[in-house]
């Protein structure tokens, strides 16, 4: 399976090259970003125009301003994608969900086996606890962009989703003057350091707290995941695919 990698100087980038050199019957055949550092033992592109190298999958760990240069080209090629960027506005996921119409698409912001299944078990804690207060925390390096992550926003609407979708998100609490709400999630970010990612769900209620916790110390993590989903949608019908689908 010849792969590109959209973003392939990033930290993410470097780390599904190298997890795709230890895969069987798989290799990078090309690189796309800003710029070509000569560090990647694969051509590396800088202009979508100038991409000559065809795969059979792409893998993008990006920005959604590159995510979108490289759909168009997948569009054009017709190449299935493996969309592990996150930070997407509204208006950004519905032109991603219009270009699945076209075009197979794996789309997660968290590519953990472990982080979905947690999705899962929150969901079924919050029926169980439906009385309590919840609050997400997520914890990720210096150098992420994005806020909150799209994990916290996976682990909230699987909550939400079980809520029938009456749950609100409270991000800016400290702007407000007034008592908490039973129908809000609170959604609360930390930078700091090189964290890789971190997110915990609280449930808050009387005299007592129940706490979930998943903490990934390795990039590697999601660069396997991307690779087990660019395996998956190589061969699927154009439509929208997530975790769920390849669990």
């Amino acid at each position: 399976m010849k792969v590109l990698v959209n973003g392939c100087n990033g930290r993410m980038g470097q780390e599904v090259a190298k997890q795709v050199k230890l895969a069987q019957d798989m290799d990078v055949v090309c690189g796309f970003d800003r710029i070509d550092t000569g560090d990647n033992p694969f051509p590396v592109f800088t202009k979508i125009e100038e991409i000559d190298i065809l795969p059979d999958v792409i893998i993008d760990f990006s920005v959604p301003e590159a995510t979108f240069k490289i759909l168009e080209f997948a569009k054009q090629k017709q190449i299935p994608i493996v969309i592990a960027t996150t930070g997407f506005s509204e208006t950004e996921i519905k032109k991603i969900n219009n270009y699945a119409e076209n075009l197979p698409i794996f789309k997660s912001a968290n590519m953990s086996y472990e982080i979905n299944l947690m999705a899962k078990m929150v969901s079924e804690l919050a029926v169980k606890l439906e009385n309590s207060d919840i609050e997400i925390i997520e914890t990720h390096h210096n150098r992420k962009i994005d806020s909150p992550s799209g994990t916290a926003l996976i682990l909230a609407d699987s909550i939400n989703e079980a809520f029938n979708h009456e749950m609100n998100y409270e991000y800016n609490r400290h702007s407000k003057r007034e008592k908490r709400t039973k129908h809000e999630i609170g959604i609360h970010s930390i930078r700091g350091g090189t964290e890789v990612g971190k997110h915990s769900v609280i449930f808050f209620g009387d005299n007592e707290s129940f706490e979930i916790t998943h903490n990934c110390t390795s990039r590697s993590v999601f660069a396997r995941g991307a690779i087990k989903a660019a395996t998956f949608i190589l061969h699927k019908e154009n439509g929208l695919y997530s975790m769920n689908d390849m669990l």
